[in-house]
Formats: structure tokens, C-alpha cells, sequence
């Protein structure tokens, strides 16, 4: 049960949208549940001789009964409240104690308070009521509404217990601002997905994602086709910004601005500066490679994987604080892959992110912590650009999704452990976006690798399989049968031809961190092999010799096969071994 509190001028104009057929004609036998005082409340809808107008003026005859300077200019009180999707219908009789209790709850007309707030509910839907009131009492006071829309959740909550509806997650107060439904409204007949305000905070984390200073992050708004105006001090340093969509005007044709401390609670100009003092250090080397160049993607994303994987282990911890800066420079990397992966995988990645940045807020403070390396490789993967989701892109892209599933997991049960129940729904949808976007990545470098595989000698595929079965007794008998043991297989064939031991990388690869939240093991154990072995994140098949008519000879080593085997990036050593920490 969702309430949603807005205030204005208006009450005829409110109360003939109400009773009106809506926008489309959605709207259906509008009446009134309940009111302040039924007798005194007429109901256009039932009652032939009663009028909007004469409604309207019975809510506000308080207000006007006192001196023009003394009306407030919004004294218009509005709360839609809406169920579920699924909960059942209520009666109008159960739909009148929900607006009683809400009423009472947020000060507006407190139970026995014969001089509160004059107030009615209109029902139009099976699914929601509107409650109206006007902000003057029958004394001529305001009412006592101080955080009246925290108040209206929590008595949801309890309306949800007790009525047998979906309980929805509490909130805590860090969650971004609601776009307004005057703003649903205007984006609707403007044919656009989403309100302003929503893309507007999108734009701006976006450019905020990797940014190494103020500077940079006030040319990535402008580069990103928003208008921006800064708040100056008689210094010329600025004291805060705001943006606007180009073409998104009031009534009077000025541009509707957007404070960043309105779009979200961490895109005010001081906390920018606080995340932007950890990091990247000026002496970043992940955003240059040896020749002076913007690094590849692929590069930039395989470098990326193993500082995820800290991340991971951190939220695995105890230090909420280095937890919390985790969260935020996760949330980052996010926005940077959501800009620059292939048009394959962008639309469930910009999802990803979307839902993950309500995961990076609560009330644990990370200022004094470092997430300087996962800032940094935000910023490597937005100066490298966009990967072209083929050949070394591809699997690059998709070894590092592998590793964010398991990031957002992780991210999950921390905030679900600290009873962050919003932000622990927010991780879990990130990373079921995260899985969609990662099997359309993974698909063609699999492949490629599960034919690899397949064509090995019979007796090298044993020889893998009997390591596997001795390092990962618990799992093996469930990897041999999935798909992905042909890639696999292939991977450690490679690490060998590479000059690595097999049964050495796979065990390290086993003991870099619990395997029990991993969707697919052997996935997992393929990625985590060819970063450690340095191996490239993608395959080339090798061909038969010629004249041969079977696929499952095992060719000689390619003088291509070589190099390629050693390029890549020096992977992080990985951690000192150690078994399930959840």
C-alpha cells in the first residue's frame, strides 16, 4: 500500500479531476468513502442535487474564513493511496478505516479532535482512494504534519499486517525523491518513458561515475546535453548546481530546474566533493596504457573483475564503513558499463544500475573510507569506451558481469543482514538484471570455448576431470554435467599450453572465495581461471590438421597461440584462501 502526499492551490480543480472520467476514461463511479463529517460532505456522485463547487467550498470554508495574508498559498492536502499489484479489493467500507487511520496518523485530523482538518476520500478505482483535505482547522491553526509522508508509510505497514495485503519494504529516508504525479502527467503527454527528473538523475550519476575531479564532472554534464547553471560565491568557487532537460519548460517558458540535492540524497555538490576526495589519485594508471593511449575495453574490464571481487569480499566482512564506500564505487562501475557495453547487453545493464543506486544509500557514513581502486576502474572503463561485444570485448565484458552478479549478491545480503530492507530488494533486482545481461555476453565467447573443448583428446579431458573431481569433491559430479564443462576444459587446456599447472590454478581459482552464491560454477571457475592464468577472456578454436577428418585431435600450439596466450593484464593476487564466509 502506497501513500503519496503532495500539497497545492486548487481544491475545485483536484476535486474536478477526481470526480472527471480522467485522462482516459479510467476513472469509474466516483464517490466519496468517508469525510470529515459525512452529513456536512455533499457527494456529487450520489446525491443529484450536490455539486463539485459546493464541495469544494465546504473544504475550504475554514481557510477562506480567515484574513487573505493568513491563507496559506498551498493549502491543498493531497494523498492518493494505492494497494499492490495482486492484494484484493478492498470494500469501501475497509477503503474508509484506511483513510481514518491515515488522517489520524499524519496529524490531519487526529481521532476525537473535533476542531482537526476537514477532509474527504474519493474512490474512482477498485485498486485506490484520494484523500483531500484543506490545511486550516476549525480554529484557524495548521495542522501538526512534520514528516506526515513517513508517518502515512508506517501506518500502511501496519493497514498491510492487518488487512492481508503484500507487506511493502520500509523505507529509511535515503531513497531518492518521487517524481510528483504533476510530473508523471506532463511526461505522459509528452510521450516520453520516464519524468525529467528520473532521466535527469540518471545523466548526472553517469557523469559523476569515475569522475577524477569537479571540473571533469561539470564538463561531463555539459558534454551529456544538459543545461547547467552553478551557484556562485562572491569567490567564484561554486556553492552548489543545477540542471535542466533542454526543452523541458514551465507554463511561462522557463526551464525547469533540478537541484542535484533534489534528484537524490549523494548528487548534492558537498557530498559529490566527498566522494570525489577519495579518488581516483592523481597517479591513476588504469586509464592509460604503456603507450600513452586510452586502454582497449577489453583491457579496462579485466582489470575491473578482480577490484570487484574485493568488493565482494568486503561486503562479506565486518567494516560497514569500507562496506558502505564499496557500495557507492559498485554503483559506479555500474553507471560506466551501462555507457559503453554493446547495444546487446546496454538496456539490462542501464537497468542494473538504475535499480542499484537505491543499494548504494543508507546510513552507514563511508567518508573516511578508500574505494579509490573501484573509482578508478569506473574511470578506466569510461575513458577506454564502448566495447564492441566481439572477440576479446565480448568475453571481457562478460568475465566482468560474472563477477558483478556475485558483487550485487554479496551487496544483498549485507544490507539484508543491517535490515536495509529496501536496498536489499534494490541489489537482489540489480543483479537478476545483471544475470539477463550477462548470458547475452557470454554467449559467444562460451560457445566458442565449448567447442574448444570439445574437440580435445579424450584422454586430456579425463585428465581435467579427474582434477576437477580431486580439488572440488563437493561440486564435481554437478560441473561434469553442465554445459560449460567443454569451455572448462578447454580454459585449463589453455593454462597449460600457457605453462601454468592445471591442478595448482584450480585450486587457487577454488579458494579466491566461496562458489555457494555462484548461478553457475563452472562459469564462475572459468573466468577466475583465465584471470589468474592470464589467459585471454575469449578463445580462438583451433583447427584440425589438414587432411584429418576428426575435430578431436589435439593440434600443436600455433606461433599466434602463443603470444596470445600471455596477453591481457597482470591479474591481482588473489586472496589467502579461505572457505564460505556466508
Amino acid at each position: 500500500m502506497v501513500p503519496d502526499i503532495s500539497t497545492g492551490s486548487r481544491t475545485y480543480g483536484l476535486l474536478n479531476y477526481l470526480y472527471g472520467p480522467g485522462r482516459r476514461d479510467e476513472h469509474t463511479d466516483p464517490h466519496l468513502v468517508a469525510a470529515w463529517m459525512p452529513e456536512l460532505a455533499p457527494d456529487p456522485s450520489r446525491d443529484p442535487e450536490a455539486t463539485i463547487k459546493q464541495l469544494a467550498a465546504r473544504l475550504d470554508l475554514p481557510v477562506l474564513a480567515l484574513p487573505k495574508h493568513r491563507r496559506p498559498a498551498r493549502h491543498v492536502w493531497h494523498c492518493p493511496v494505492r494497494t499492490s499489484p495482486g492484494d484484493r479489493h478492498l470494500t469501501d467500507a475497509e477503503w474508509a478505516e484506511v483513510a481514518r487511520r491515515i488522517v489520524h496518523a499524519t496529524g490531519i485530523a487526529e481521532h476525537g479532535d473535533d476542531r482537526a482538518c476537514r477532509w474527504i476520500a474519493v474512490r474512482h478505482a477498485d485498486d485506490h482512494i484520494h484523500i483531500v483535505a484543506t490545511l486550516k482547522r476549525e480554529d484557524g491553526r495548521s495542522p501538526r504534519r512534520h514528516e506526515d509522508g513517513i508517518r502515512a508509510q508506517a501506518e500502511c505497514r501496519k493497514i498491510e499486517a492487518e488487512f492481508g495485503l503484500q507487506i511493502l519494504n520500509a523505507g529509511d529516508r535515503t531513497a531518492a525523491q518521487r517524481p510528483t504525479s504533476a510530473e508523471r502527467s506532463k511526461a505522459e503527454r509528452a510521450g516520453r518513458t520516464e519524468t525529467p527528473r528520473e532521466t535527469l538523475r540518471e545523466r548526472v550519476r553517469q557523469a559523476l561515475a569515475g569522475a577524477a575531479s569537479e571540473e571533469e564532472f561539470f564538463r561531463r554534464l555539459a558534454e551529456a546535453g544538459l543545461r547547467l547553471e552553478k551557484r556562485l560565491a562572491p569567490s567564484g568557487d561554486a556553492l552548489g548546481y543545477k540542471v535542466a532537460l533542454p526543452g523541458d519548460r514551465n507554463r511561462h517558458g522557463e526551464p525547469i530546474w533540478f537541484p542535484g540535492s533534489k534528484l537524490a540524497p549523494d548528487l548534492s555538490l558537498p557530498k559529490i566533493r566527498q566522494r570525489l576526495d577519495t579518488g581516483p589519485s592523481d597517479g591513476d594508471t588504469s586509464v592509460v596504457d604503456r603507450s600513452g593511449e586510452p586502454p582497449r575495453p577489453s583491457h579496462t574490464r579485466c582489470e575491473a573483475a578482480p577490484v570487484a571481487e574485493r568488493a565482494a569480499s568486503v561486503l562479506s566482512g565486518d567494516d560497514d564503513a569500507d562496506s558502505a564506500a564499496q557500495l557507492v564505487g559498485v554503483g559506479e562501475m555500474l553507471d560506466a558499463l551501462a555507457q559503453t557495453s554493446p547495444a546487446s547487453t546496454r538496456q539490462e545493464l542501464a537497468a542494473a544500475a538504475r535499480a542499484f543506486e537505491r543499494a548504494t544509500r543508507s546510513h552507514i557514513r563511508a567518508e573516511r573510507a578508500d574505494n579509490r581502486a573501484i573509482r578508478s576502474a569506473a574511470r578506466g572503463i569510461i575513458r577506454a569506451g564502448n566495447a564492441l561485444g566481439k572477440g576479446e570485448d565480448g568475453g571481457a565484458t562478460a568475465m566482468l558481469l560474472s563477477t558483478m552478479v556475485l558483487v550485487t549478491i554479496a551487496a544483498a545480503r549485507w544490507h539484508s543482514a543491517r535490515g536495509h530492507a529496501q536496498q536489499a530488494a534494490a541489489a537482489q533486482q540489480s543483479a537478476q538484471h545483471l544475470r539477463a545481461a550477462y548470458r547475452t555476453a557470454a554467449a559467444t565467447p562460451m560457445n566458442a570455448m565449448r567447442q574448444h573443448g570439445r574437440r580435445l583428446p579424450e584422454p586430456v579431458r579425463q585428465r581435467h576431470a579427474c582434477s576437477l573431481e580431486a580439488t572440488l569433491p563437493q561440486h564435481a559430479e554437478h560441473v561434469l554435467r553442465e554445459p560449460g564443462w567443454d569451455a572448462l576444459a578447454a580454459t585449463l587446456d589453455q593454462a597449460e599450453r600457457a605453462g601454468h599447472d592445471p591442478d595448482v590454478l584450480l585450486q587457487q581459482a577454488i579458494t579466491w572465495r566461496e562458489l555457494d552464491t555462484a548461478d553457475s560454477v563452472t562459469d564462475v571457475l572459468i573466468w577466475r581461471l583465465r584471470r589468474l592464468g592470464n589467459l585471454p577472456a575469449t578463445t580462438t578454436l583451433p583447427r584440425p590438421p589438414t587432411g584429418s577428418r576428426t575435430s578431436r585431435q589435439h593440434p600443436p600450439p600455433s606461433k599466434q597461440q602463443a603470444p596470445e596466450a600471455t596477453a591481457g593484464t597482470n591479474p591481482s593476487t588473489p586472496p589467502r584462501a579461505r572457505g564460505a564466509r556466508r
